[in-house]
């Protein structure tokens, strides 16, 4: 097998202009993508950041929405992306008949673009649309660990997220993009349908994908360590490659799994689907963060003496980057050019005294947590510094206080959580910075689905920017190749 060349590093530094969306090859067609159950918008970034433009986004939660659209910058059809409510949805349920046929008919309406529906429906001759590509992880709280906790009593087919891969299957079905990918937890693997066991979810959704006409699809379970995130984060990647785009792309291979492989052991990465994994492309802690570390803040934790309102840094301690991946994340982007970019979202925790004692005396103690300190709520872990001889083992998930910064004793900031998925400096956040447990996690026991999405949480349930980038870049080699 042909795979890439080792050049899909994380690059974030430019977006496009805001009047000029990324055309492919130079030429007068853009490199498309529809961004499904998109939440605060790491995907959408990190196809941007290899040259994809979106052209429709879904999102239910009006903060993470608000989040996705204050960070889109780029122009359609001679109006701003994120002020064209026809480019926009919020329920992916509603993307059937009517409102379906009315996207069809705004995409079509994209000069940029040069959808079709005519050429939408020629799937029977192995083709189908110019979209390039449409993406989605639905929510996955109902597959996750802590979703499993919160909803363990709960059989998985009455959560409503639950069947939103079928939904997302449909929307392909009708866009027939070129490739489409799907994203989510490990946990969906090994989740059962019903309380008591039964069935698994996973083969049912995999059946789903398959099921669509017209395409060739591989799924893998990856590690965003292994394209230079820093975090272990394993996902599960459902890709599917059109037929017309695999037959014309050399690199890409026939399975050799029978059925029930398949199911037990992914081939997406072997077949050219996904790009290969990249030793020890992640960076060390300190080297992402070591820049926003203040001394001030650091003295002010210590004593206790707390002064009034926010406890917030407001510009960078290091007035210049002391690492290369420092410097991309304070690189700005083009739209950005002439002005001046602001630390925002150093916010620090107004930890207890306790607290404090507890956080020094596990740095003190090489992470380790004193007795007197414990408590059975949750175990809280010290970040190092550096991953020294090993990888990472962490994962950014819904609220930080899971961990204990690595040189400062307070949990870490909305600013640092970002940067943990690879998440610029430039880019903004809407909604609370965070919220209570079941406020954020919902109670699927007592039927509440609804939640609230704060900062943190949009933040850890996003796809990290660098796999998103990494993903992103090999795709857009199949379709060179293929499409040119």
């Amino acid at each position: 097998m042909n795979n890439l060349p080792d050049n899909t590093s994380f690059q974030g530094v430019e977006v496009d202009d805001a009047d000029n969306p990324t055309r492919e090859g130079g030429g007068d067609r853009l490199l498309s993508m529809v961004d499904l159950f998109a939440g605060c918008g790491g995907l959408s970034l990190g196809f941007e950041n290899s040259g994809f433009t979106p052209v429709f986004v879904n999102e239910l939660n009006d903060d993470a929405r608000a989040t996705y659209l204050a960070n889109r910058h780029h122009s359609l059809g001679g109006m701003r992306f994120a002020e064209n409510e026809d480019l926009h949805c919020k329920d992916a349920h509603e993307l059937v008949d009517n409102r379906l046929c009315k996207l069809e008919a705004d995409l079509a309406a994209l000069p940029e673009l040069g959808y079709s529906k005519e050429r939408a429906r020629t799937w029977s001759k192995g083709g189908g649309s110019n979209i390039d590509v449409l993406a989605g992880g639905p929510p996955c709280q109902g597959f996750s660990g802590i979703g499993i906790r919160r909803s363990y009593d709960v059989d998985k087919k009455e959560l409503p997220s639950n069947q939103l891969y079928e939904q997302m299957a449909h929307i392909i079905e009708e866009l027939r993009p070129r490739i489409f990918l799907f994203e989510n937890v490990r946990g969906l693997l090994h989740a059962k349908w019903t309380k008591s066991g039964g069935e698994l979810i996973f083969p049912d959704v995999l059946k789903c994908f398959r099921a669509i006409p017209g395409y060739e699809v591989r799924w893998s379970l990856v590690h965003a360590k292994d394209y230079g995130v820093p975090q272990n984060r394993p996902r599960v990647l459902v890709v599917g490659i059109r037929n017309d785009v695999f037959e014309a792309c050399s690199f890409l291979e026939p399975t050799t799994f029978n059925g029930a492989d398949v199911l037990r052991k992914g081939d997406a990465v072997e077949a050219g689907f996904l790009p290969a994994p990249r030793a020890n492309s992640f960076p060390h802690l300190e080297e992402l963060l070591g820049d926003l570390v203040d001394p001030e803040v650091d003295a002010l934790l210590r004593s206790g003496e707390y002064p009034r309102g926010k406890l917030e840094t407001f510009a960078y301690p290091s007035p210049k980057p002391l690492t290369g991946i420092q410097r991309r994340l304070r690189a700005k982007p083009s739209w950005m050019r002439g002005k001046k970019l602001v630390l925002t979202e150093q916010e620090y925790s107004r930890h207890n005294r306790r607290v404090v004692a507890k956080f020094i005396a596990m740095h003190a103690n090489n992470g380790e947590i004193p007795a007197e300190f414990k408590t059975k709520k949750f175990a809280q872990k010290l970040l190092p510094a550096s991953w020294g001889n090993g990888e990472p083992t962490i994962t950014a998930t819904s609220l930080p206080d899971d961990y204990v910064h690595f040189s400062q004793p307070r949990v870490p900031t909305v600013r640092e959580w970002a940067r943990l998925q690879l998440f610029p400096d430039w880019y903004q956040f809407r909604g609370k910075r965070t919220t209570g447990g079941l406020r954020r996690a919902g109670n699927p026991r007592e039927g509440v689905f609804d939640r609230e999405v704060p900062k943190y949480t949009q933040i850890g349930n996003a796809v990290p920017v660098g796999l998103a980038e990494a993903v992103s870049a090999h795709f857009r080699r199949i379709l060179e190749e293929a499409v040119g």
